[in-house]
């Protein structure tokens, strides 16, 4: 296991478990809150989600505010919150830095930042800029060789290793399933490893014995959600009664509550 770099981060020590931690991520208040009922010690959020909720496209650089507003609702919760900023919605290092402090002064703990395969010296540029400006927060820096490009080993790690140079905390392959290939990325990393859950991908067990360290379920709850729905307005259009399990009106209220009335 990764020793951990000295902080007090304790979303980093999630990192440093016997058991990956598993991170569901969020579009909205009720949809973090949710989660974090469910006994979740940390919550990410999902760029593709926010981005959709809002009409706006994904890996755009185009929901700099809706994310940092969706962090001001968050930050202050009783779970450690880890916000996708995609790229960090500017090729600007400085401009990166400045979003992190932002988020950090609300209230998370972690951010994601992803490189779209685009230049190494850049996104390491950024990771610094971060970890300058805000030491404590978590950096897990994405490389998107598995997701958008040829699924090529060798540039995967060699990516990954300026992201750790560079100061990243954690790293993610998002797109990565074959054991194999998990297997030998976890023994050449200094750092932890992050995979993307896919229902078609290895198990959670399988990944922890694998050493993978956190697991993130990324839009595919927002996805199943929209899914979900979509079944049951046909099945009552059909005059068949719906599946699945809906929670109550109160159930929803709850949630825009003051957590304080539910310590």
């Amino acid at each position: 296991m990764h020793a951990p770099r000295a902080t007090s981060n304790p979303f980093v020590g999630l990192h440093h478990a016997d058991t990956p931690l598993l991170l569901p991520n969020a579009w909205d208040h009720a949809s973090a809150l949710a989660m974090a009922g469910q006994g979740f010690r940390a919550i990410g959020t999902t760029s593709l989600a926010v981005a959709a909720a809002v009409g706006l496209p994904d890996g755009a650089s185009a929901t700099r505010d809706e994310t940092l507003r969706l962090a001001l609702l968050l930050g202050s919760q009783q779970f450690l919150l880890s916000v996708d900023a995609e790229n960090g919605f500017s090729e600007d290092p400085d401009e990166v830095a400045e979003f992190a402090r932002q988020l950090a002064a609300v209230g998370a703990v972690g951010i994601n930042l992803e490189d779209g395969m685009g230049a190494v010296d850049r996104h390491a540029a950024k990771i610094a800029a971060v970890k300058s400006a805000v030491p404590g927060l978590f950096v897990n820096a994405r490389t998107d060789t598995y997701w958008l490009g040829e699924h090529d080993e060798t540039e995967t790690l060699s990516r990954l290793d300026v992201y750790q140079q560079a100061g990243a905390d954690g790293v993610f392959v998002p797109g990565l399933a074959s054991a194999r290939e998990i297997g030998a990325l976890v023994a050449r990393l200094d750092v932890p490893l992050n995979i993307l859950y896919s229902p078609v991908g290895p198990a959670v067990p399988h990944l922890a014995d694998l050493g993978v360290s956190r697991i993130s379920f990324g839009s595919f709850l927002y996805r199943r959600s929209l899914g979900a729905a979509l079944e049951a307005v046909v099945e009552i259009r059909e005059g068949r009664r719906p599946g699945g399990r809906a929670p109550t009106y109160e159930d929803i209220q709850s949630l825009g509550a003051d957590p304080a009335r539910h310590d």
